[in-house]
This record gives C-alpha cells, sequence and structure tokens, in this order.
C-alpha cells in the first residue's frame, strides 16, 4: 500500500469524527501564490509527489487553468496530517484569485470554516485581498495569515533585517484592521491574527519553507536565520527544516475551529430557518444522526458520472441509493454515489457524515448554491451573494443547426455550475446571451463550450452590460390602460446608495415574496426611509422597490398582483434603452379602476403601469450608468508615462499615485466599456514591465455629453428606433 492509498484509507476512517476536521480555503489575490501553497500541503501530506508539488499545480487540473497558470475554479482535496500525537482530515479548498472569478470564492467560503489568507510580502494588501477577507468574515469564516514570497522580499527588493520585519507588521496591521471592523465584538478581537500565538507564518510556498513562532521554537530557526538562508540562496535547507506543510497545516489544527465549534457560530448566520426544529438543532450541533442537510457550493461535470454536487454537508449522513430532496425542486432525487474528493480523484465511499465536503452524483436538480435535504419542507440556506454582478456579455448562437438543441442543454449546465454567469435563452431567434464577470470569464467559458462540449459556435465581440436611473423625482404621472377604463399614478425617484448596497449584500432579502414585513419595515426604516413608505413596500425587482402609498382604492387588492408584474417589467425592460433599471423606488399614489373585473385583467392592468412607471421615468429626467473599473497598476518609474497615458486615454481618471523605491503604484478608474484590449496595449506601452489588476467598482452615469450616442448604438443594436420615446408617447 502506497503512502497516498494508506492516507487515503486513513482520511476516510477520519471523515467519521468531527473534532477531528478542519474545512479550510485558500484565498487572495491573483499570483500570491495560492495554488502552490495549495500543492506544497497537498504533496507533504503524502498525496502527490513532492518533486512536482508547485510546477504540477495538482488543483488546477484544467486544462486552461494549466496554460492560463492561474486558477479559475475553486478545486478541493481532502489530506491527513499529524499533529502532537494525533491524525487530523483537513478538506482543502483552492481558490480563485482573479476577478472575473470572484464567484467561485464566494460560493466555496460557504463550505468552510477557516482560511489561510495568502499576501505576498512584495506587494502587501492588493484589491482582491480585501475582498476575500470581507467574505470570509461575513461566512463567519476564521482567518489566519502566510505571508508568502518572503524570498522575494530579501532577494529582489533588497530589504535589511528591520525593514523586512516592518514590511511584516504592516501587512498584519491592515488584515487586522479588516477584521476589527467588519465583525461585531467580541469576535473582532478574539479573531485577530498574532505572530506570538501562531496564527501568522512567514514563508515561501514556491520553495516549500514557512516558519511561525511555535515552528521557531522547535527548530531552532529565528529570523535572522531565515534572512540569511535566503541571501545565501539556499532554501532547500530550509524546507527541510521547516517544511512548509507542517507549519501551515498544524496552525490550521490549532486555530481553525472544527466544525462541531463552527457551525454553533455559522449556522445562524447563514440559515434563517427555525433553530428549534429538528433540522436547526442538528445543524448547530453538526449531528451524523440529525436529518440530512448540505449545501452545494459547485457543480462538476463528470464524462463518467455527469453532474457531481460538491457541498458541505452540515447534518445528517449522506449514503449511496438515498432520496434527497433539492429545495425549490418538485421531485425527490437519488443518489448514485458518494465521493471524498482528492484533486481530480474522487474516492467512492458508502456515505459521508457531517462536517464534512462531499461529493454527490444523481442530484439532477441541484445548482451551486442549492440546498439538499432529507426533510423536503427544510427552508433553504441563505442566498449566497455575489459581491460583483455580471459587467460584459456576449451573443453565442450554434454554427450548425444540428446543435441548437445540444447548445441549450449546454448552456443550462453552465448556468448550473457557474451562478455567476447568466444565460439568457431565445429559442426563436436562436442567439443566446452569456453575460460574466469580465473579458477573461466569458473567453474560457466559450472555450469550455467549444472544447469540453464539442460544440462550433459563433461569438459576438463583448457588448458591456449597462443600467438605467433617474437623475430627480419624476411624476406623478398617468397611465391608462387600453380600453381607457383604468388608470395608474406613478411617482419614481432615486434610492439611497445605502439601500441598494443593504440589497446587494443580501441584508435585505428582495428573493421571492416578502416574509416578515414588519422586520423589512423595520429594517428600512433603520435605513433611513419613511414610516409610511417601508410599510408600503409590496415588491421587489432587480434593485428596485415597489410601493403601495395609496389609501383606501377600491378593488385595488385584486389587481396589486398584475402592478406588481408590470412594475417587474419596466424594470427589466428601462424605458431609455431596454437596459435593467436599478437603484428606484417606484410609488403607486392613486389609482382609478373599473368595477367589472372583466374590463382590469391582465391585458388591460400590466400596459397601464408600465406605462406610468415609464412616463414617470421620462419625467424625471432618464439616465444610463455604466460599469466602472477599478485598476491597480504596479511599474517601473521608466515606464510610468505611457502608462498613465494608456489609462487616460480610455476615459480614465488617475486617483492615486505612491512610489516604493523605484516602482510606481498606480490607482486608476475606467469604463469597463473602454477596457476591452487593455492586456495587450498596456503590455505593448510598457514591454510588459507592468503588473496589473482589476475590481469591478459599481456603476456610474454615462457623461452627458455622451448619452446620447450611447443610448442611440444600444437600441440600434436592439433593433429599436434610435430615440426613445418622451413622456407623452406614454400618456395615452
Amino acid at each position: 500500500m502506497g503512502r497516498k492509498e494508506d492516507n487515503i484509507a486513513k482520511a476516510t476512517a477520519l471523515s467519521k469524527s468531527p473534532e477531528l476536521i478542519r474545512n479550510i480555503g485558500t484565498a487572495a489575490h491573483i499570483d500570491h501564490g495560492k495554488t502552490t501553497l495549495s500543492d506544497n500541503l497537498i504533496a507533504g501530506a503524502g498525496m502527490m509527489s513532492s518533486d512536482l508539488a508547485g510546477k504540477q499545480l495538482m488543483l488546477d487540473f484544467d486544462e486552461q487553468e494549466q496554460a492560463r497558470g492561474i486558477t479559475i475554479n475553486a478545486a478541493n482535496a481532502s489530506m491527513v496530517h499529524s499533529y502532537k500525537g494525533k491524525e487530523y482530515l483537513i478538506n482543502l479548498i483552492d481558490t480563485p484569485g482573479h476577478v472575473d472569478f470572484g464567484g467561485d470564492v464566494t460560493r466555496a467560503m460557504r463550505a468552510l470554516d477557516g482560511c489561510i489568507i495568502v499576501v505576498c510580502a512584495v506587494e502587501g494588501i492588493m484589491p482582491q485581498t480585501e475582498t476575500v477577507i470581507r467574505q470570509a468574515l461575513k461566512e463567519r469564516v476564521r482567518p489566519v495569515l502566510f505571508i508568502n514570497k518572503v524570498d522575494r522580499l530579501i532577494n529582489e527588493l533588497k530589504v535589511t533585517k528591520e525593514e523586512m520585519q516592518k514590511r511584516f507588521v504592516t501587512i498584519i496591521t491592515e488584515v487586522n484592521k479588516r477584521i476589527a471592523t467588519q465583525l461585531p465584538e467580541p469576535l473582532n478581537k478574539e479573531w485577530q491574527v498574532r505572530p506570538e500565538d501562531g496564527s501568522v507564518a512567514f514563508g515561501s510556498a514556491y520553495n516549500n519553507w514557512a516558519v511561525n513562532v511555535p515552528s521557531m521554537k522547535q527548530t531552532g530557526i529565528a529570523f535572522k536565520d531565515v534572512y540569511e538562508y535566503c541571501k545565501n540562496q539556499d532554501m532547500r535547507t530550509l524546507a527541510k527544516k521547516s517544511p512548509i506543510h507542517e507549519v501551515l497545516l498544524s496552525m490550521v489544527i490549532e486555530h481553525v475551529p472544527n466544525p462541531v465549534e463552527a457551525q454553533k457560530m455559522r449556522i445562524p448566520i447563514i440559515w434563517k430557518g427555525d433553530k428549534e426544529s429538528k433540522v436547526g438543532k442538528s445543524m448547530l450541533a453538526c449531528d451524523a444522526s440529525g436529518p440530512v442537510a448540505m449545501m452545494v457550493t459547485k457543480i462538476i461535470v463528470d464524462p463518467h458520472a455527469g453532474e457531481v454536487a460538491i457541498g458541505r454537508l452540515f447534518s445528517g449522513t449522506v449514503t449511496r441509493g438515498m432520496e434527497l430532496w433539492v429545495a425549490g425542486m418538485p421531485n425527490v432525487q437519488r443518489t448514485q454515489t458518494v465521493s471524498l474528493s482528492v484533486g481530480a480523484d474522487r474516492i467512492p465511499v458508502d456515505h459521508m457524515e457531517a462536517g464534512n465536503i462531499v461529493a454527490v452524483a444523481g442530484l439532477k436538480d441541484a445548482i451551486a448554491g442549492s440546498t439538499v435535504s432529507s426533510d423536503p419542507e427544510m427552508e433553504a440556506f441563505e442566498k449566497i451573494t455575489h459581491y460583483t454582478e455580471p459587467v460584459v456579455t456576449v451573443a453565442i448562437e450554434a454554427k450548425h443547426m444540428k446543435d441548437l438543441p445540444k447548445l441549450v442543454e449546454v448552456l443550462r449546465s453552465v448556468a448550473k455550475a457557474d451562478p455567476s454567469i447568466q444565460v439568457e435563452i431565445n429559442n426563436e431567434t436562436g442567439e443566446h446571451l452569456l453575460s460574466g464577470m469580465g473579458e477573461l470569464h466569458l473567453e474560457i467559458t466559450i472555450y469550455r463550450i467549444v472544447n469540453d462540449h464539442k460544440i462550433e459556435i459563433k461569438s459576438s465581440p463583448p457588448i458591456v452590460v449597462y443600467r438605467e436611473n433617474i437623475k430627480k423625482k419624476g411624476g406623478p404621472f398617468e397611465g391608462k390602460s387600453p380600453n381607457k377604463h383604468n388608470r395608474f399614478f406613478v411617482e419614481v425617484e432615486s434610492l439611497p446608495d445605502n439601500i441598494v448596497e443593504a440589497m446587494k449584500t443580501g441584508e435585505i432579502q428582495t428573493e421571492g415574496k416578502i416574509k416578515d414585513a414588519k422586520e423589512l419595515a423595520s429594517k428600512l426604516q433603520e435605513l433611513g426611509m419613511d414610516r409610511d413608505e417601508a410599510r408600503g413596500v409590496v415588491g421587489f425587482s432587480g434593485h428596485n422597490i415597489f410601493i403601495d402609498a395609496t389609501k383606501g382604492i377600491q378593488y385595488l387588492n385584486e389587481v396589486i398582483e398584475l402592478c406588481k408584474q408590470g412594475f417587474e417589467e419596466a424594470m427589466n425592460l428601462g424605458p431609455l434603452a431596454q437596459e435593467k433599471v436599478s437603484g428606484v423606488k417606484v410609488r403607486l399614489v392613486d389609482a382609478k379602476l373599473h368595477e367589472d373585473s372583466i374590463h382590469r385583467g391582465p391585458a388591460q392592468v400590466i400596459p397601464a403601469f408600465r406605462s406610468a412607471v415609464y412616463g414617470a421615468m421620462a419625467t424625471g429626467g432618464r439616465i444610463l450608468l455604466e460599469p466602472m473599473t477599478k485598476i491597480h497598476i504596479n511599474c517601473p518609474e521608466s515606464v510610468m508615462g505611457d502608462t498613465l497615458r494608456e489609462v487616460q486615454q480610455r476615459r480614465g481618471i488617475i486617483e492615486e499615485i505612491n512610489q516604493e523605491g523605484d516602482v510606481s503604484i498606480i490607482v486608476a478608474q475606467a469604463p469597463v466599456s473602454e477596457m476591452f484590449g487593455f492586456a495587450s496595449a498596456i503590455r505593448g506601452a510598457t514591454q510588459g514591465r507592468a503588473l496589473w489588476s482589476t475590481e469591478n467598482a459599481g456603476f456610474v452615469p454615462v457623461p452627458s455629453e455622451l448619452q446620447t450616442k450611447v443610448v442611440e448604438q444600444i437600441r440600434t443594436r436592439k433593433g429599436l428606433k434610435p430615440e426613445p420615446y418622451d413622456a407623452s408617447y406614454y400618456s395615452g
């Protein structure tokens, strides 16, 4: 029995003892070294050859990942580690750092109890690092810190020992600042990372060594020795004396809570059901004998097993052939195989117990984010909120008619496996829209459709996703039904940013029916909404609110659902360019309805209400919002002029410029529409010497001098008449 097989046998045995399990992830900015770190941890634990570690990128088993040298999916693996005479099972998920794949990070966090935040010693805290720390804390995932690439700090930046220590202190302080502001008391103090208690480690994932205070005491290696070893390029000795997997896996076991401790704290945050119910109690206790409660965090499509759902089992035991329900789906599903994941391998087992990360085949209706349970009545887990929304769209169609049905199937499975991709299937025109987080995200999705599923497709150049809003309050505007017997009077107004933000982060639930109107009203009042308005909220659509501000209108309760439909239609296709409306409050202030219900059916009420909203928006001054990108660039001073020129040509606004040695750090914002082809342009302008990364920076109004032209382009592309209609058109 080889070492790998031996460890698989141990892993299967340990999966039955939740107090010996640790579910952890690695999370960081792109290229700070997460996957290399994950590989060396897996190799150290005997799950792959140590010569290949860091070069083989075991968790990057997708050929696109190996070709591009980045992680696209969140891959996972289980390994065994001995610490203080006991063996532990560590389930590790490696997450992407590229901003286009942020959705994968958000979902992976749901399965974890702890997270190794990897920060590059040279670059320090970067935008994506902040995002992952924020996501981890929101899901109550406990962070530990690994400062990577220490050798580069010493050999490339030539820092002194004192400067090295100073750099470490800065990074640790920055991380702790985030923890202090984003968690409630007492957690914000308890979860601080501290070198003295061993929750911070320093090292080089590529060269396979790491140190922290407990390991220094054990091995007798101090910071001055680390400095000398790196300076003399003798990192092999360091890796022998203080191997990375020993230090980091011991740090994880010591500081990350086991599933039993973690679930007591995490379940109330991620599940809003009744804590006294059978499933509630079982999840809080991580009880293997309770009902099955699993949250799917990822779907992978396996050529042999079909769709495999990977997720965290919070309660119960999943066995082969068991009947389970996917929340929100009518049919019961039967599990075909249950397995433990080790990188690209899945090891089949008879059953898996609460507290583990498990892979299940046979759940046809599950998508990433689904709740799976043996109790058909179980309330679903909180929706996983993504910090960014899709900003780029491509239109794709099959080259050959015969591939049409297959393409629709493939697009459905793409949307299941990656909910941060939005798919709009149009069977009439055969043209389907794919919206994602950025150019790279869509490029790779299309590559997978063509290469994995062998479908030839034509795709349009990328198109930017816009949003619509209004300048000032508009209305009351009267919308009449086609038969002229029903009238609705509507006002519209922009929502304050804090309310829109609360809807985006999920603090205000906008999905489905309003469950608790009182709680919703008090939350909106806390955010500054007027009391009567907060009580009148009857529906949401996207990040827009529909308020019924009328008093005692006859028959209104019979048509309010139809009004909601009219509201939703108006919000999905705005009056300016048929883009989605975002951040608008729609108030129904008066209505006159026909007494005979035959004259106020859907064909009368829906268009009347929609016209009232469109007309009110036209009187309030419609504006188009475009998505922005925040750009962080590190470049040598000698090419700074070219870099700035490249950004400013693209309507970029420079926010700050800092110097660190001979490196310039530039932070800027530019519209997504101007950023296509930026990668090759900046490489050309700086001879490939600029390092850059981007993150989505929300939507801002298109400059007024450009709006008419942009609206015209969008409308023409959609086959509409170039100018939008004015208010008089909607007054019927």
